[in-house]
């Protein structure tokens, strides 16, 4: 799986540029895997220049079959473990009146590889209790802590396809923060700029790197068991530094 795990890295960090690019100023919180998971499903049942178009945009290789890296990561995401709790799921939403067959390909395809089934809904007649539903799924999918994924309008009598991806994760530090230590320090914003904040703090020797050329420190917060980690990027200097730094990776 590691062409799929490259594509997905330089996928999120072309998107994080781009977001950052947009709103400059703000902060940013997004989960990458589930924008591409969902978006391989649509490359599935593309063809032609739109297909070529999308695996340029998604970093996917042409020369791997995409769809069955997807398959093993998503069987080793939805994996068991006892150290912590982390899925992925997958639906798609139909028009009822649509001409969604059974025995499609692409249905086929998407339910075996993605375990995507499609939900047949009433978006002509009853778009806001489809929007309802929808946003039910998704809270129930990540133990109620998304809610209201849909706004109003969001979906229309005009909808005839929604693909919708939901990713929970809940586990624990391995080395954990005392509640006690968190106190009110000063956050770097950029060079000029410092705003206090309430930091979590802990002395513990953990894993770290340093990038020289990009000025880039990297740091690795295990959690239980060393499955899974957190790693937080800062740069040295300036915001300026962590661009180059993101391309380099």
């Amino acid at each position: 799986m590691a062409t799929i795990s490259r594509s997905n890295t330089v996928f999120a960090l072309e998107l994080l540029r781009t977001l950052s690019h947009e709103n400059p100023s703000g902060n940013i919180f997004v989960s990458p895997l589930s924008i591409s998971s969902a978006m391989a499903m649509v490359y599935l049942g593309a063809k032609g220049d739109t297909a070529a178009q999308m695996a340029q945009a998604l970093a996917f290789s042409l020369d791997t079959d995409v769809h069955a890296d997807f398959q093993r990561l998503n069987a080793d995401i939805n994996s068991p473990s006892a150290s912590y709790i982390l899925k992925l799921a997958n639906r798609l939403y139909g028009e009822n009146t649509a001409n969604f067959l059974p025995v499609s390909t692409f249905l086929d395809a998407t339910q075996k590889i993605y375990q995507a089934d499609l939900r047949a809904v009433d978006f002509i007649g009853a778009s806001e209790t489809c929007r309802a539903e929808i946003n039910s799924w998704v809270e129930e999918q990540t133990e109620n802590k998304i809610k209201d994924l849909l706004k109003p309008g969001s979906v229309s009598s005009m909808t005839r396809l929604t693909l919708v991806n939901a990713i929970y994760f809940k586990g624990n530090w391995m080395n954990r923060f005392d509640e006690a230590n968190t106190q009110e320090m000063p956050f770097k914003v950029n060079q000029n700029e410092t705003r206090p904040v309430q930091m979590m703090y802990q002395m513990k020797k953990l894993p770290y790197n340093y990038i020289p050329d990009h000025g880039l420190q990297i740091l690795e917060l295990p959690y239980v068991d060393e499955e899974l980690s957190m790693f937080i990027l800062l740069p040295e200097v300036d915001t300026t530094v962590f661009s180059p730094g993101l391309k380099w990776l």
